[in-house]
Parts: structure tokens; sequence; C-alpha cells
């Protein structure tokens, strides 16, 4: 078994962690970051005070982390990753940030004789409690296959995508096709109320169809419910989308309906909800409609 820094504990890096402890590995935390919660301690975890400290311990090092600034702060700052990293070690950014900046990230950490895999995820925090995240790596296929057994420990479909920064190029390419799939069950649940059906029962027939998806299966529940405690929340998808404008501005490509899609979470926003799941996108689309689905 191997000794791993993990660094991130939040909604989807602490059921993460949870899996690599009953996998039976040594896990240890930084608590520069954030403060590391106290089951994970009463595992067997120990906390040390600096990313630099945890990384001295581990084999490999894993970051669950918001986004690019906070990796790099975490990398490359003070007492960070990298004044720690040797020959051996694997750096595993499960985060979804910029792939350019990945790839700076990557060289950087080569530099020291350490290996980098990206490798984001998908699944939601049910994906990560029940161990069945997508992850999509970038790196190299000798690192890769160094830390796949850990990749099997969190996720069901892992993939090798390409070279340092393909993982987070495929992961924006991912949050893209989610975002309109949740505002195209948004569309259809309030179209549907509105003309007078009843949309708990429009989702359950549209699940047996060729409509069916994990986004009408999942977020549409959370929408006839409204339970929009946070599995993803608006702003981090909003970070995701903005990547993926930012991407295609650089490389010439349109994308019209992530715009309007990112408008959307905009409005959600205004609405004082930053920190709602992201199906909570169909509040935008009830209130252009004046419709609220669940009365």
């Amino acid at each position: 078994m191997s000794t791993i820094a993990f660094i991130g504990t939040g909604i989807m890096g602490k059921p993460m962690a949870v899996n690599l402890q009953k996998a039976g590995h040594q896990l240890v935390f930084s608590e520069h970051f954030n403060q590391v919660p106290t089951d994970l301690i009463a595992a067997g975890g120990i906390a040390f005070p600096t990313p630099k400290v945890a990384t001295e311990q581990a084999d490999y090092i894993i970051l669950m982390l918001p986004n690019t600034p906070q990796v790099e702060e975490v990398l490359f700052g003070t007492d960070g990753v990298e004044e720690a990293l040797a020959a051996g070690k694997v750096v595993i950014d499960m985060s979804s940030i910029s792939p350019i900046e990945t790839k700076q990230f990557a060289a950087r950490v080569k530099e020291s004789g350490a290996e980098y895999l990206d490798a984001p995820v998908s699944g939601g925090e049910v994906g990560a409690i029940n161990a069945a995240l997508t992850i999509m790596v970038g790196g190299e296929e000798s690192s890769f296959e160094k830390a796949k057994p850990l990749f099997e420990v969190m996720g069901k479909n892992i993939t090798l995508v390409g070279e340092s920064g393909a993982g987070q190029i495929c992961k924006v390419a991912n949050q893209i096709i989610v975002a309109l799939n949740i505002e195209a069950v948004s569309e259809a649940l309030v179209f549907a109320s509105k003309a007078g059906a009843d949309p708990t029962r429009v989702r359950e027939a549209l699940m047996g169809g060729f409509a069916n998806s994990k986004i009408l299966e999942v977020h549409g529940d959370r929408m006839v419910k409204g339970t929009f405690d946070p599995g993803f929340k608006i702003a981090l998808h909003q970070k995701d989308l903005n990547l993926a404008i930012s991407g295609a501005k650089t490389l010439g490509v349109s994308l019209p309906n992530t715009v309007m899609a990112q408008g959307l979470f905009d409005q959600c926003v205004a609405m004082g909800g930053e920190g709602w799941d992201h199906s909570a996108m169909i509040r935008a689309i009830e209130q252009l409609a004046d419709h609220e689905i669940r009365k």
C-alpha cells in the first residue's frame, strides 16, 4: 500500500480520500489549505502543517482543489509541494483547472524528477462517494500505469486521454455537455409543467425513451423535488465554462450554447445561487417563464 498526501478534502475530495483509506492506503493531509475533517484523522490519517511536509511523507500527492490559482499555490507557493519533490514521487492533480497552465505545471514538476498526471473527474458527489467517478487522465503512460490502482479505488471509467493537459481538455468538454444537458432538461420540464402536465410523471416517462440521460435521472429528480444542496456548485461549473469559453476564443471556435448556459448560471448567481447545485439552473428558466414547476 502507498502513502498518499491528499490535499483538498471538500465535497468531492473527502469521499475520494475515504475510499483510498478504506482500500488500505495511508493518507496524510496538509492543514495549509483547509481544516482536515476529523473522521479522516480518526480513520488513521495524519495532518501536517504544510503541503511540503505532507509531500515529504508521500509516494503520491493528490490535489482536489477548486481552481487554477489554488493548485498553483499548493504546488509552488512557500512550503509548497515542489519543495519536497524528488524522483519516484507522482503528483496527481484531480482538480478541474486550465489546460494551458496544467501543461506549465507538469513541465515544472518534471524538472524536479517527479512525475505529473492531470486527472480531473466527473460524477459529482454521488460518484465520489460510490467510487464510481469517471477519471480523464493526461500524462505519460508509465505514470498512468503506476497510478492506475489508485484511480481504480476512486472510479470506474478511467481513460488515458493523451499527454499532459489532455485530461483537463477532456474535462472542459465534459462540462460543456453536462451544462447543455442540464439546460435541456430544465427547458423540457418547465415547458411540460406550464403546459399543464405533471413534471414528475413527464420525467418518469422520458426516462424510458431516447431522451433518457444521467442528467435527467439524477438532476431531473433534484429539479422536481427542489433539492439543490450542492453536489457540484454553480460557481464551480461557471469556472469550468469560463475555461471553455476562453479556450474557444483562443482557438477561434464558436460555442454559442455554452455561452447561453453560462448566462443562465449568471442569472442564478444574481438570484443568490452561487452555492446552489448546478441542477438549479432550472430556476433561471423558471424565472424567465414566470412559472415554478414545484408549485
